[in-house]
C-alpha cells in the first residue's frame, strides 16, 4: 500500500511541476548558462505552462514578457531576426527570450536568484532604486507585496523542481 501512495504522490508532483517544452528549456538553459529548473520555475510561476497566457499588464506567452521588454531583448539578442511581439505565443520564442532575460537579470544582480526574480517581475529600475535605498548589492527586503509574493513563488517552484527531479536523477 505504501508504494501505491508513493507512486501516486510522485505522479502528482510531476503533474504540478511539469517539464514542459523540455527541448527548448534545455537548449536555452545551455545557451545562456542557466539551470533548466530555474527556467521551469519562471514558466510555472509566470504562465503555468500556458503558451497563450496574457497578463493584466499585457505580458504574453510562457515567460510573460511585455512589449517593452520584448523590444529591448530583441535589440540585444537578435536585432536582424524577423520576430514580432506576438511571436512570444510560440513556446520556443518565449522560452528563448525569457531565458535570455533571466540570464541578464542574474548577471546584473551577481547571480542572486531573489534579486534577479524581483527584477524580472518589477523591472531593473525598481530593483536598482530599492538596492540604493537598502545600500546593498542584493535585495534583503522586498517591500512590495506583489514582488515579495513573486520571489517566494519562484523560490518555492525552484526548490520543488530540484527536490523532485534531482532526487530522481540520483536514483
Amino acid at each position: 500500500m505504501y508504494y501505491a501512495w508513493s507512486d501516486y504522490y510522485d505522479r502528482l508532483q510531476h503533474e504540478f511541476y511539469p517539464l514542459g517544452y523540455h527541448e527548448y528549456v534545455e537548449k536555452y538553459a545551455e545557451e545562456f548558462g542557466l539551470d533548466p529548473y530555474l527556467i521551469y520555475s519562471f514558466i510555472k510561476t509566470e504562465s503555468n505552462f500556458e503558451p497563450e497566457a496574457i497578463s493584466n499588464a499585457g505580458a504574453i506567452g510562457l515567460t510573460q514578457i511585455t512589449e517593452e521588454t520584448f523590444s529591448w531583448i530583441k535589440l540585444m539578442l537578435c536585432p536582424k531576426e524577423d520576430i514580432v511581439f506576438e511571436d512570444l505565443y510560440k513556446p520556443e520564442v518565449s522560452i528563448r527570450f525569457g531565458a535570455y532575460y533571466i540570464s541578464r537579470c542574474l548577471e546584473r544582480y551577481s547571480g542572486n536568484v531573489d534579486t534577479a526574480a524581483a527584477a524580472y517581475h518589477s523591472g531593473w529600475g525598481t530593483v536598482d532604486k530599492l538596492l540604493a535605498e537598502q545600500g546593498t548589492e542584493v535585495l534583503i527586503e522586498f517591500p512590495y507585496t506583489q514582488m515579495n509574493n513573486y520571489v517566494y513563488k519562484i523560490n518555492k517552484a525552484y526548490t520543488s523542481y530540484q527536490e523532485i527531479y534531482l532526487n530522481q536523477e540520483g536514483v
